[in-house]
């Protein structure tokens, strides 16, 4: 929740609106266990003191910014779901955590404990330290062989973002993975998936399509 504050505070002053807006919403409605927000736009209304218009573009540019993910749309009467993005949280708000305190700093630029709270779930990587990983052994199956071909690939890379993931099934040409958290599976998928999906594909003969959960 800080991350979201000290970002909208450092912005514009609409901005600064959007965010104090959605810090209001997810303190309020924010389902931490199913990591997703499922709130109506009247309930919104009410919550800050404007009309529904004034919800939908609000809405509208928090996803637009993709501070926001869009799970499910809102159809025949159902509710929209959304979910924080902590990969462009995190991305806003690093600037400015040194007003925030060292204190603060300092919790942002290491790994969270996997029960950790998923707002808390942000990762600093020092890519140039990572690099001294040393690469995992080759194994005669599928997903470690892909792990050690990344090993070998971009050491820090692995170290940092592939070496928590693990094989869930491969399937009908789907390659289902678990992250160790929300945002590392964002994460990857957002910014890592080319080399992941180049690697897997050697190994994974009538690989599609990979998907990330936590």
């Amino acid at each position: 929740m800080t991350a979201i504050a000290v970002a909208g505070l450092n912005g514009s002053p609409g901005f600064q609106t959007s965010m104090l807006r959605l810090v209001a919403l997810v303190t309020a409605r924010y389902n931490w266990r199913n990591d997703e927000l499922t709130v109506g736009q009247r309930e919104m209304a009410r919550l800050w003191s404007v009309d529904e218009r004034t919800v939908k573009r609000e809405v509208k540019r928090l996803t637009k910014l993709e501070i926001l993910l869009q799970l499910r749309p809102g159809v025949r009467g159902r509710v929209a779901a959304y979910r924080l993005n902590y990969a462009e949280i995190y991305r806003l708000s690093e600037p400015h955590w040194d007003k925030v305190g060292p204190d603060f700093s300092a919790r942002m630029e290491v790994q969270q404990p996997q029960d950790a709270p998923p707002a808390e779930k942000v990762v600093r990587v020092d890519f140039a330290a990572a690099r001294s990983a040393e690469p995992v052994p080759p194994a005669d199956t599928p997903w470690p062989r892909t792990l050690a071909r990344l090993a070998q690939s971009d050491p820090g890379l692995y170290r940092s973002w592939f070496s928590g993931l693990a094989l869930e099934s491969f399937e009908n040409g789907l390659l289902m993975l678990k992250a160790p958290s929300a945002f590392a599976a964002q994460y990857v998928l957002t910014h890592h998936m080319r080399p992941l999906h180049g690697m897997a594909q050697q190994e994974f003969p009538g690989l599609r399509r990979i998907e990330i959960g936590s």
